[in-house]
């Protein structure tokens, strides 16, 4: 009788790599040299930026497919339960508009307590508009009801060409459902489609390996183009930025993540050569394939990674919401302008509606700030002009706050679903390998 291999066990007492083998240590290592070279040798820094941006073209030519097939075989894995796949929605939106809703309520309460641009007594008249301006007609565009047209592809291949985000995954839920009801043939396709998404997950482990070049690249031109001084010009804004960041990460994120049943810093621990990749490129969709295959490996059912995580990049950005309320109050404070509590409710209002319109846009920080300012008139749009120079330095905290916030979301959808397998979870948060080969987690249809 032939003697039968046990993988899981073979996995389970791998050769220990060396410690400069990890990613994550290379990626550190690459954004100190980076940090580095950029100090002292600006000149040359900046021109290694083609590095960091060739790593994100790379990382973001298989961000479509990846969600397409993430999704698409995930809603067709559930056997077109329609209603199941409407609860995942309906919970994942919810979840969305309480967190984001309570990130802009935190900028705005931390900017009235600290005033960071309290003092500055700046004159509206000497600030310059056209810094700004490219940014200002970028907001005029991005209107809510431009943003949810922009999310039906112009063909379904489009969809998986122009590079955005919601696109791929609107065809991808279409084509999922379709699938799920087309009996026998669409067994064959999902068979074929889960075939190709192995080959592409390997893909993505392969440009992984380019991560620390493409960090290096990007943090070098970051510190050489803008110089560590530019901080200290503004500090007390980006401190205040990083620290109600960090606040909202540990006490906020940190407590949902207790309910849950583990630690915030479990996840991000486990999401570590991520977190430092977003790092380095300021950009957290150069993350976002690596991040759904961990959420998988650790447990979360692929439809509801699927679904939540793209999603979540555009709907469900804390980092980019504490941002813009705190800095537009800052703005306000520089140049002198008393907002009302009236008013101050108003600007919530409309950054509600506003940082969901500019979604999935490249600087959207930048563009919701502006195109909130622009419908506030109590506050001047040219006021940007004073923080565009430190913006680089923000959207790094921005993205990493909501590449942990999407993380988390992800986790909990699945826990509300019974589509969590909590063993496989703390085996990841804990630093066990998981197995080769994981059983399919079935969503709850009840």
């Amino acid at each position: 009788m032939a003697a039968t291999i046990d993988l899981n066990a073979i996995q389970a007492e791998p050769n220990p790599r060396p410690w400069w083998a990890h990613l994550y240590v290379q990626v550190l290592g690459a954004i100190l040299a980076g940090v580095l070279l950029g100090h002292y040798w600006p000149s040359v820094a900046t021109e290694f930026k083609p590095l960091g941006d060739g790593f994100i073209k790379l990382v973001k030519m298989i961000i479509a497919p990846v969600i397409f097939l993430t999704v698409a075989t995930g809603i067709a894995s559930i056997g077109g339960e329609t209603k199941a796949l409407g609860r995942v929605v309906g919970k994942t939106f919810a979840y969305f508009l309480f967190f984001s809703t309570l990130a802009l309520i935190v900028g705005l309460v931390v900017a009235n307590v600290i005033q960071p641009g309290a003092g500055m007594n700046i004159d509206p008249a000497t600030l310059d508009a056209g810094a700004v301006a490219q940014y200002e007609a970028k907001a005029h565009e991005a209107t809510l009801t431009a943003f949810l047209l922009e999310i039906i592809p112009t063909t379904f291949v489009s969809a998986l060409t122009e590079g955005s985000i919601l696109q791929a995954l609107f065809a991808a839920i279409l084509f999922g459902l379709a699938l799920s009801h087309a009996g026998e043939p669409g067994q064959q396709v999902l068979g074929l489609l889960e075939k190709v998404s192995v080959v592409f997950f390997g893909l993505v482990g392969m440009l992984m390996k380019f991560a620390p070049i493409g960090a290096f690249g990007a943090m070098a031109f970051t510190i050489g183009r803008y110089g560590v001084e530019s901080l200290a010009n503004l500090g007390l804004l980006i401190a205040t930025f990083y620290l109600t960041s960090l606040f909202f990460v540990i006490v906020v994120l940190g407590a949902v993540a207790r309910l849950c049943g583990f630690s915030i810093f479990s996840l991000i621990a486990y999401l570590k050569a991520e977190l430092l990749l977003v790092l380095g490129t300021s950009s957290s969709e150069a993350a976002l394939p690596s991040l759904i295959q961990k959420l998988e490996q650790a447990g979360c059912a692929k439809p509801i990674v699927g679904l939540v995580v793209p999603t979540g990049y555009s709907f469900n950005l804390d980092g980019t919401n504490i941002y813009m309320t705190l800095a537009a109050l800052f703005i306000a404070q520089a140049v002198g302008v008393d907002l009302s509590l009236g008013d101050q409710i108003a600007l919530l209002l409309v950054a509600m509606v506003s940082s969901k319109g500019a979604a999935g846009v490249t600087g959207a920080g930048f563009i919701t700030l502006a195109a909130t300012l622009s419908i506030v008139p109590s506050v001047p749009v040219a006021g940007l002009a004073l923080i565009l120079g430190i913006d680089r330095f923000m959207s790094e905290c921005r993205a990493l706050t909501n590449f942990i916030g999407n993380a988390l979301a992800a986790i909990v959808v699945a826990g509300w679903e019974k589509a969590l397998d909590r063993d496989a979870l703390h085996r990841a948060l804990g630093g066990e390998p998981a197995p080769l080969a994981a059983q399919p987690i079935e969503t709850d249809a009840d």
